[in-house]
């Protein structure tokens, strides 16, 4: 994985090490989260990290790493995991800028029972984050 742009290492490396606080050199600071189980696109660097840092607990040790594609700008990655009893297959979708910083992060989960667990455990992951 030598070939890899520094983003997308930047991200493998907050995904294995867990380190959420990676997040805050990884993402622009305009970078757009877009996922199916929000509505409106969420902007800026603290709302995509919250999702981010929210969906990483949630998925926790049951995300694997299933294939991934990428040119010198952006990349796809699909992951898999299990939340308790549910399948979900996630697709993301990461482009950079010329500082190898993430401007959007696009979320997209299949299968409905899969995605509709997840939004559940998201939510419920949010709302202890606000409190």
């Amino acid at each position: 994985m030598s070939d890899q742009p520094e983003a997308l290492r930047r991200w493998h490396g907050v995904v294995e090490s867990e380190n959420l606080a990676l997040l805050d050199e990884l993402l622009a600071d305009e970078v757009v989260f877009r996922s199916p189980a929000v509505f409106a696109p969420q902007e800026g660097k603290e709302l995509t990290a919250g999702y981010l840092s929210a969906a990483l607990k949630v998925l926790g040790l049951s995300l694997r790493h299933a294939s991934q594609w990428h040119d010198h700008a952006s990349a796809v990655l699909d992951f898999e995991a299990d939340l308790v009893g549910a399948y979900v297959q996630s697709v993301h979708i990461l482009p950079w800028n010329a500082g190898q910083k993430l401007v959007s992060f696009t979320v997209m989960v299949r299968p409905m029972r899969g995605l509709q667990k997840l939004a559940g455990l998201m939510a419920l992951q949010l709302a202890a984050g606000q409190a």
